[in-house]
């Protein structure tokens, strides 16, 4: 079984977006929505990976150290201006996109070991992850007129 591989894959995604939310945080403090929203995203990420903590033991025998740098690659350099914050907001957008896409795998697992427990963890977690997306699309569309049409 394989199932603690992509737990463990998971809980990094989600501790890396966690501190992909925090850095576009900081970096893009005088945007008046950015701020307070990625923190909340961020604390989101940082509870997910609690909740997986049981699973993690549960499933450990499978667990392997696959690394994940991710966040490495997409955020780089501290960026600022209209163009950085878009460029900020496509990635956090991606890195949520991989945590989603491993809830619906882990998901998936859990149907089949029959694990109530995991799927309504993986139920809960998906949701707030599909409203993190929600909240990155529609920031990104607005910021995105403002960032590719006003000369700098």
């Amino acid at each position: 079984m394989h199932l603690g591989n992509y737990l463990g894959l998971l809980e990094n995604s989600e501790k890396q977006l966690a501190r992909a939310f925090d850095k576009v945080s900081r970096h893009h403090q005088d945007e008046p929505d950015i701020e307070q929203m990625c923190q909340k995203l961020s604390a989101w990420s940082v509870r997910h990976g609690g909740q997986l903590q049981p699973f993690l033991v549960r499933y450990a025998d499978s667990r392997s150290p696959e690394p994940a740098a991710m966040e490495k690659v997409l955020f780089g350099q501290p960026r600022s201006g209209s163009l950085a914050l878009l460029r900020d907001l496509h990635d956090l957008w991606l890195l949520t996109n991989e945590v989603k896409l491993c809830w619906d795998i882990i998901g998936n697992a859990a149907l089949a070991l029959r694990d109530k427990e995991l799927e309504a963890t993986c139920t809960a977690c998906e949701a707030e992850t599909k409203r993190q997306l929600d909240w990155l699309l529609g920031r990104i569309k607005q910021a995105a007129p403002q960032a590719l049409v006003v000369a700098a």
